[in-house]
């Protein structure tokens, strides 16, 4: 039996606000501004990213994998939710600084990930070839930029925690053994066009330029 992937992935982004609200409850963090600010931005981001897989999905997702491969995608999704866990069982609350600093990126992350998402799907449906204007013009993967920026907020309202290396290491995987395998991947199916060494050459890999 083999399923797609990204059926695993909306499932375990999409049932984050619930398991928020679990721990919540379950450790009596009623009080606890942080673990509510916590859920609504990794809540809303887990129906975000559902929503988008079903208006504008994304291909790379669509593959099929068999099961033991894809529990493997969800235990390694259920990592994500180490800061909440974090929050709720040690009763963390973080400063007002970092709140408004963690809330701050997580909006901008939000705009560059699905915007660029956004972009990317509807040149595609219409046209083949490199997208090199708006935001691929700023960076070449700027949908991981923003995915960057949103797990940051995360990890940022337990920065202040003894605990803050659990999300870090965690996030830091990620990017070491999937973000980056996959631009590079990207980046070989690219190679095919014509014009992707110019736009290597003009264009940063992944933190974008602004102006």
């Amino acid at each position: 039996m083999r399923v797609k992937q990204k059926y695993i992935i909306d499932f375990a982004k999409g049932i984050t606000w619930a398991l928020v609200l679990y721990l919540i409850y379950l450790y009596n963090q009623q009080d606890n501004i942080t673990a509510w600010i916590y859920l609504c931005l990794h809540g809303s981001y887990g129906i975000m990213w559902v929503l988008k897989s079903y208006i504008f999905p994304d291909k790379t997702w669509e593959s099929k994998v068999g099961i033991p491969y894809a529990m493997l995608i969800f235990i390694g999704l259920i990592l994500y939710w180490a800061p909440a866990y974090i929050i709720t069982s040690n009763s963390h609350q973080a400063s007002n600084l970092i709140i408004v600093i963690s809330i701050f990126i997580f909006s901008i992350g939000v705009f560059y990930h699905f915007v660029s998402d956004m972009q990317k799907f509807i040149f595609l449906k219409n046209n083949s070839g490199l997208i090199k204007d708006g935001f691929w013009k700023q960076c070449r993967h700027p949908n991981y930029f923003g995915e960057l920026l949103i797990y940051l907020s995360f990890l940022l309202l337990v920065v202040e925690s003894s605990q803050w290396w659990i999300p870090t290491a965690v996030l830091l995987l990620f990017i070491i053994a999937v973000w980056i395998p996959n631009m590079i991947k990207i980046e070989k199916s690219l190679s095919r066009f014509d014009d992707h060494h110019e736009y290597k050459r003009k264009t940063p890999f992944f933190i974008p330029y602004l102006f």
